[in-house]
């Protein structure tokens, strides 16, 4: 008899354990046509520097608090090569918002702007190029 309560205990303490939701929202961040594209690219050259560890940990994160629900999600880019393996990569970073409205984004930088740009010098001594772009068209390829 206590063999089959531990049995029976054990089952169902493992459905109980398998319908558990977990609090970590389970999604794949997806570019949406009309959606807006903020680019910031960091040019390389000689003398430029960029702690990527910071930007990743610090920069990138307190901007996107600064952006709040008008930002769906945003990337983080390395680079690793230029055009062929030999040429030196153009650009050392790109950083992504990924957003909605433009106008938030602008009142939102606007009003934050003095500690976006006195963060820079905490990890790069790049002036950045930001570029926003309206996301026209997503194609997928469905190759197998």
């Amino acid at each position: 008899m206590v063999t089959k309560i531990s049995f029976f205990s054990l089952i169902f303490a493992y459905i109980g354990l398998i319908s558990c939701k977990t609090s970590k929202l389970n999604h794949t961040p997806t570019p949406e046509t009309g959606m807006f594209k903020v680019a910031i690219l960091y040019p390389n050259g000689v003398d430029k520097t960029f702690d990527m560890d910071y930007y990743e940990k610090k920069h990138m994160p307190m901007v996107a608090g600064f952006l709040g629900k008008n930002l769906k999600f945003y990337e983080i880019d390395k680079g690793i090569a230029g055009r062929t393996p030999n040429d030196k990569v153009p650009f050392v970073a790109i950083g992504y918002f990924y957003i909605n409205d433009v106008a938030e984004y602008n009142k939102a930088i606007a009003q934050n702007r003095d500690a976006v740009v006195s963060d820079f010098k905490k990890y790069t001594n790049i002036q950045p190029v930001i570029q926003i772009s309206e996301i026209k068209q997503l194609v997928y390829n469905n190759t197998k």
